[in-house]
C-alpha cells in the first residue's frame, strides 16, 4: 500500500473515532453516568495510551521550561473546554452539537489573523462566509430542537479550542506534537478530577458504563490521536483537512443510525455550508504545523 494512501486511511479512521465523542456522551448520559467520571477516565485512559506508545517506542520525554509551562496552560484550558463542550451537548443531539463544535477552524483562522500574521484573503472571507451562514442555518431551526444554552456552550467550547490551537503554535512551535498530546492529556485528566472530586468521585457503577468510559477512552481519545499524528507525516496537509471534515459526519451518521436522531432539509444544507466553508478555510491554508495544532484533542 502507497505511504500516501495508509496515510489518508490513518487520518479517516482518526477523525471517525473523534467522532465518536458526543455518541459516548448520549450513552452515558442515558445511563446515568456522570459526565466528569466519564471525561476524567477518557483523558486518563487516552493519556495512558499515548504515554504507553512512547514507551514502547523508547521515545520518552518529559518536557521542562516554557514547554511544560505551556501544557499547564493548555491542558486547563482543554479541561474548561471539553467540560463546557460536553453539557452543551446534554442539551442537544450528538448531531448538532458535532455540526457547531466543527465551525472552530473558523475561530483558529479568525484568532491567526492578528496573532500569526495570516493573510486575509477574498477567498478566506467567501469561506467563513459560508460557515457563518451555516451556522445561522442550523440554529434557525425548530426551537424544539435547539437549546440556545446549549448552542452557547458548544460555541464556546469551540472558541475555546480555537484559542487552544493558536496559543500551542505560538507556545509549543518547536515541541514534537505527540510529546506535547502525552503531557496535555495528563494536566486535561487532573483539571477534569477537580470537577469529578466536587461530584463524589464517582466510579462506573456497571459493566456497561465501563464499556462506556473505555470505548471513550480508548476509540475516542487515544487511538485518534495517534493515528492522526502518524498520518499527517504521509500525506499532504490540505488532503488531511478534507478527510478531518469525515468528524462530524460520523457523528451524524452514528446519531441517526444509532440513536434515532433525526435532521431536517435545513439541518443538512446548514451543515453543507459549514463543512464547505470550514474545507475552503483550511485548503487556502498550506502549513503542516497549523494543521497538528488544528487536529488536537477534542
Amino acid at each position: 500500500m502507497r505511504e500516501s494512501t495508509l496515510g489518508g486511511l490513518m487520518v479517516l479512521v482518526a477523525a471517525t473515532g473523534l467522532g465518536t465523542l458526543a455518541i459516548f456522551g448520549k450513552f452515558a448520559e442515558a445511563t446515568g453516568l456522570s459526565r466528569p467520571t466519564l471525561l476524567f477516565f477518557r483523558f486518563t485512559i487516552g493519556a495512558a495510551i499515548v504515554w504507553g506508545v512512547l514507551l514502547a517506542r523508547n521515545d520518552l520525554q518529559v518536557l521542562s521550561g516554557r514547554p511544560l509551562y505551556a501544557t499547564l496552560f493548555l491542558g486547563v484550558l482543554y479541561g474548561l473546554l471539553t467540560l463546557a463542550y460536553f453539557r452543551g451537548l446534554s442539551f442537544m443531539t450528538a448531531s448538532l452539537t458535532a455540526i457547531v463544535f466543527y465551525t472552530y477552524p473558523v475561530f483558529v483562522y479568525g484568532l491567526s489573523v492578528p496573532l500569526l500574521d495570516e493573510q486575509l484573503t477574498p477567498a478566506s472571507l467567501g469561506a467563513l462566509g459560508l460557515a457563518l451562514a451555516g451556522v445561522v442555518m442550523v440554529v434557525g431551526i425548530d426551537a424544539s430542537q435547539v437549546s440556545l444554552l446549549g448552542i452557547g456552550l458548544v460555541t464556546a467550547a469551540a472558541a475555546g479550542y480555537g484559542i487552544y490551537n493558536v496559543a500551542g503554535r505560538i507556545l509549543t512551535a518547536d515541541t514534537d506534537p505527540t510529546h506535547l498530546t502525552a503531557h496535555v492529556l495528563v494536566v486535561t485528566a487532573l483539571t477534569i478530577a477537580v470537577r469529578w472530586g466536587t461530584a463524589g468521585f464517582a466510579m462506573p457503577r456497571t459493566s456497561t458504563h465501563w464499556g462506556i468510559v473505555v470505548g471513550i477512552g480508548v476509540l475516542g481519545t487515544g487511538v485518534p490521536l495517534l493515528l492522526i499524528y502518524e498520518g499527517l507525516s504521509r500525506i499532504e496537509a490540505t488532503h488531511a483537512s478534507i478527510l478531518g471534515t469525515a468528524e462530524p459526519v460520523a457523528t451524524v451518521l452514528l446519531g441517526v443510525t444509532i440513536l434515532g436522531e433525526s435532521l431536517t432539509l435545513r439541518t443538512i444544507l446548514g451543515a453543507v455550508l459549514i463543512l464547505g466553508g470550514v474545507t475552503l478555510v483550511q485548503t487556502t491554508r498550506r502549513h503542516r504545523r497549523w494543521l497538528l495544532a488544528k487536529i488536537g484533542l477534542h
